[in-house]
């Protein structure tokens, strides 16, 4: 079996593999994944295309470090209106994501790659769509309050598996995806090419 390497700097992630009894290496890439997303507006690329190249990138940092392994590069976009959001600064930044959000759609493009030495092995994508409940003013705050720091770890500032579950009126796709990861899809891949126990 080679060695499996998270190209990711996400604990969400990381808990998705350890949970599911894959035996992955964490290591964060070294990217600049802002210079990456202003290159990908620059050549008119979709939100679902930049998660890709990011998800690719991270996978392609980690790689040379480790002859033979596979590294998993995973990454997530959310657009909403064409606009993309990236992960909140601050707290008031979170709010102000959230009230933008707050009654309306979104989606959360997610994408996984898989590489070794230089070549790209497998890549997914899944693009979840979920809709916010229109949440009063009193609700954002104890749920700022209650999130704390967990908010900023997050493009969305939620955590679906937690109390970011009742930020929402509908959720419509892979829940995996929506904590950062296909993960469903990944261990099936994994599981074909022998890289985990079938």
């Amino acid at each position: 079996m080679p060695e499996l390497i998270l190209a990711s700097a996400s604990a969400a992630r990381a808990r998705l593999l350890r949970s599911a009894g894959v035996p992955a290496t964490v290591e964060v890439p070294r990217i600049d994944e802002a210079v990456i997303k202003r290159r990908c507006r620059a050549e008119g690329l979709a939100a679902s295309d930049c998660a890709a190249a990011l998800a690719e990138a991270k996978a392609r940092a980690v790689g040379p470090l480790h002859r033979d392994a596979w590294v998993i590069g995973a990454d997530q976009m959310l657009v909403f209106s064409a606009a993309w959001f990236d992960k909140p600064a601050d707290r008031d930044q979170a709010g102000s994501q959230l009230m933008a959000l707050r009654g309306k759609s979104h989606e959360l493009p997610t994408a996984v790659c898989v590489v070794c030495d230089n070549n790209v092995l497998w890549r997914m994508l899944s693009v979840p769509r979920l809709t916010m409940r229109p949440f009063s003013d009193a609700f954002l705050d104890s749920y700022l309050a209650a999130e704390g720091e967990a908010v900023l770890g997050s493009v969305g500032a939620y955590r679906l598996e937690g109390l970011g579950a009742q930020l929402f009126d509908l959720v419509e796709g892979d829940h995996f995806a929506i904590q950062g990861l296909p993960l469903l899809e990944l261990l099936a891949f994994l599981r074909e090419h022998g890289a985990i126990t079938v």
